[in-house]
């Protein structure tokens, strides 16, 4: 089991009645809907959970990646649509700023995030760019105090209601990775446009959108780090963002146990309860193995980071997000199974996880691309 602080115990109690009463009884309405209701954000902003990262030195509360991983997983038990929300500043302007950006636009931009009111996101993909980040297209060209962005991302999470997004775009004709520099953008700007919201198998109330810079102009000093290094930013905030998602594959996973256990007690066939068969039982011991098993990985991942640890960091990464997403899927879909038909119809929340857990599997790089990582980084290779 993770070993959480006093403080980290406290906020994990405050997220679980909150999700109990706020989350819990509108769950399948946001599933339906596709939309989370704005409160819900606000809420989010108010208990600290959208600006979990700042540093209390910018007026945030001061969490680490541990405290991320320990919110998502709480609250993905009961819908992982929400969860996202819970740090979702990190990856599009937190991270960024810590790692790459200068004191400047920290005093800038932190304290803003740690009112709990910014909402952010982070424009990488493009039609012909997903896992292959180097074949973008969006560029930048330099024009006086300002730069200016032309092209198109998709896929883009939050895109539709984010004030401010982390934008990756090419500033130089150099090809492959080289050249690629990051913007905050004002999605107030002229010339950005947001186009369809994409309709998905699962997390709905979570906007994935098309997102269009039409000759966008962006100061200079909004670029985020070196010019030309900012595949460098983008993968460093994917590392550290990674382990969230193992985090919220795990809560995920659990919630589907939760479900299959109470139901395996209270369904009968054949004049008792179906948890008394033994091939079910054993059903249930491996989907809570794996759990457990999930759980451990992501949290090591996290205690490393927090400790300073970097140098094993992406490996890790990709460790927990790969394996965690991957029992998710299982075990989701094991507890649809439980359920019988009655998992699969949409009074039961368990077909709901089976559907949220799949696009984990997916975003902040595909699974087979973190098989890769790990074995070059066994292999020692680039």
């Amino acid at each position: 089991m993770p070993q959480f602080t006093d403080e980290q115990l406290a906020l994990r109690d405050a997220i679980r009645r909150m999700v109990e009463r706020e989350i819990r009884p509108i769950a399948a309405e946001i599933d339906a809907t596709d939309r989370i209701p704005e409160r819900i954000f606000h809420l989010f902003g108010d208990m600290g959970l959208l600006q979990l990262w700042v540093p209390e030195a910018y007026g945030g509360p001061g969490g680490n990646l541990t405290t991320v991983c320990m919110a998502r997983e709480e609250i993905a038990r009961v819908s992982e649509a929400c969860a996202l929300i819970a740090g979702m500043n990190s990856i599009g302007l937190v991270l960024p700023l810590l790692h790459f950006g200068t004191e400047e636009q920290r005093r800038h931009w932190l304290p803003l995030a740690a009112k709990g009111r910014t909402w952010t996101g982070v424009a990488i993909t493009e039609p012909e760019a997903g896992s292959d980040v180097a074949a973008m297209k969006t560029r930048a060209r330099r024009d006086g105090s300002s730069w200016v962005l032309t092209g198109e991302k998709c896929y883009i999470t939050w895109g539709s209601i984010a004030h401010w997004l982390l934008v990756f775009a090419r500033t130089s004709g150099e090809k492959g990775f080289q050249g690629i520099s990051a913007f905050l953008v004002d999605t107030a700007s002229r010339g950005f446009r947001v186009g369809r919201n994409e309709r998905k198998m699962g997390l709905n109330g979570v906007p994935n959108v098309q997102v269009f810079f039409d000759d966008v102009r962006v100061p200079a000093e909004n670029m985020i780090g070196e010019e030309g290094q900012g595949f460098l930013a983008c993968m460093r905030i994917l590392d550290l963002n990674r382990p969230t998602v193992g985090a919220a594959s795990v809560g995920v996973a659990q919630g589907a146990l939760d479900a299959a256990i109470e139901y395996a007690k209270s369904r009968r066939q054949f004049g008792r309860p179906i948890g008394h068969f033994q091939g079910l039982q054993w059903m249930l011991a491996d989907m809570a193995m794996q759990v457990e098993a999930a759980r451990a990985l992501v949290y090591e991942c996290a205690r490393q980071a927090d400790a300073g640890d970097f140098s094993r960091l992406s490996e890790m990464a990709s460790m927990a997000k790969c394996f965690a997403s991957d029992v998710a899927m299982r075990v989701t879909t094991d507890a649809v199974q439980v359920f019988g038909g009655a998992g699969y119809m949409k009074d039961y929340p368990v077909e709901r996880y089976m559907r949220d857990a799949k696009i984990n599997q997916i975003f902040e790089g595909t699974n087979q691309i973190q098989r890769i990582v790990i074995a070059r980084h066994l292999l020692g290779l680039r």
